[in-house]
């Protein structure tokens, strides 16, 4: 008998509604969500959680089976994007808040994020480069050639600002023999927070101990260009006040250049480097009230 079964005797649902890799059952005893198991131990995360008093993630009702896990079903009420990621991100800032530590490193720990940053601005700097020049060559653009070249300015600029801010935190960071880690949830998306009676993160199959920073990063990676961040960035900024180095460390991330792709089809190459530019200019706004006018000019 597999574990479904086995709940499906136990629990005796009258409704079993599949969502994605999850199932949710209706039963007598109540509403609850049926997860696989990831590598994850939920059970002893959450223990953590509920010791350093933070209780935002869905009730774990039964982690005996082999493969699946039994959560308690958490209502979510649809209302919009932008609210809802200024609620949530209060949330992750409790979340980092209330899980931190310093943690000490080894010495070529900030060498090597700096040497990594630094070789992939380099790639990029290449990578638009060649594009230019391949473009340039050319007697008559396309759209999306035309498109890139117009912008390809801006974009190098935008190589040269984390070049130099890079170099900047790697002066200040250099020396330190301690980073500030915490839980970090590390799939942080719209959909994996919910909202009703109350308040609670879902799916931390990838979470893990690391900066908070990952988490602001990873998050802004998804959804840059479906809400306005701004709002989001000081909401946390008001509960978790990230160290200066941190600050500095996510900016130049967020900050960091995309892989320009052209398509076969020349509409779609115009979509995809339409939203690649687009990512620039919102990143540009979002950072500059934390620098100076003429830093990121």
């Amino acid at each position: 008998m597999n574990s479904l079964e086995l709940i499906n005797k136990i629990y005796k649902p009258y409704r079993i509604t599949k969502l994605g890799s999850s199932t949710i059952i209706d039963s007598m005893d109540g509403k609850f969500v049926v997860k696989p198991k990831g590598q994850k131990d939920v059970k002893e995360l959450f223990e953590y959680l509920k010791h350093r008093d933070f209780h935002y993630f869905p009730g774990l009702v039964d982690d005996s089976r082999s493969d699946v896990n039994i959560y308690e079903y958490v209502d979510d009420v649809n209302y919009p994007s932008d609210q809802k990621s200024v609620d949530m991100i209060k949330v992750v800032a409790m979340l980092h808040s209330k899980t931190s530590y310093n943690k000490e490193v080894r010495e070529d720990k900030y060498k090597e994020i700096y040497g990594n940053l630094k070789e992939n601005l380099e790639y990029y700097k290449t990578d638009y480069r060649q594009i230019v020049d391949k473009i340039e060559e050319k007697i008559f653009m396309s759209p999306s050639e035309y498109l890139f070249i117009r912008n390809s300015s801006k974009l190098m600029n935008q190589i040269g600002f984390c070049e130099e801010k890079l170099d900047d935190w790697y002066e200040k960071v250099k020396d330190k023999r301690e980073t500030r880690v915490s839980v970090v949830h590390n799939n942080l998306s719209l959909d994996h927070f919910l909202k009703g009676q109350k308040d609670a993160l879902i799916s931390w199959d990838k979470s893990s101990i690391d900066s908070p920073v990952l988490d602001i990063y990873n998050f802004y990676q998804r959804e840059a260009l479906n809400i306005e961040f701004g709002s989001v960035l000081k909401e946390y900024l008001k509960h978790a006040n990230l160290e200066e180095c941190e600050e500095e460390l996510l900016f130049i991330l967020l900050c960091m250049p995309r892989e320009i792709k052209f398509n076969e089809k020349e509409f779609q190459s115009c979509h995809e480097i339409g939203l690649s530019l687009d990512y620039v200019f919102k990143t540009e706004w979002l950072v500059r009230p934390y620098y100076s006018v003429d830093d990121t000019e």
